[in-house]
């Protein structure tokens, strides 16, 4: 099976093209970095459907995801944007944790597998 690296820089790819399995990595909102976490979610998500679509699939395909957060106290406001991003009937398997992430400015952080379409 071919393996197919989208925006491969030289410590990461942004998405990994396996056979019929996307791997995204831990996106987290560089225009929105240092503002709330709601607005970070927003941009975060934004990216995993432009990178979805680029690897063939969506966010009805998702199939796991990761949710990093500096500060667990932000899940439910997490959780707003993320619910109402996520069609409903399609919602994935999905970890939530708080984490220290790579910057201060970074508050949330979001990777994920999904199907091809």
């Amino acid at each position: 099976m071919s393996i197919t690296r989208l925006h491969a820089g030289p410590r990461m790819s942004q998405a990994v093209v396996h056979g019929q399995t996307v791997y995204l990595a831990g996106q987290v909102a560089d225009q929105a970095k240092g503002k709330s976490v709601g607005e970070q979610t927003r941009e975060i998500l934004a990216t995993v459907d432009r990178l979805l679509a680029e690897a063939g699939s969506d966010r009805t395909r998702i199939l796991s995801a990761t949710i990093y957060l500096a500060d667990i106290g932000t899940f439910a406001e997490m959780n707003a944007e993320w619910d109402a991003w996520i069609p409903a009937g399609h919602t994935p398997a999905r970890a939530t944790v708080e984490a220290k992430l790579a910057a201060p400015a970074y508050t949330v952080e979001i990777a994920c597998i999904a199907a091809k379409a």
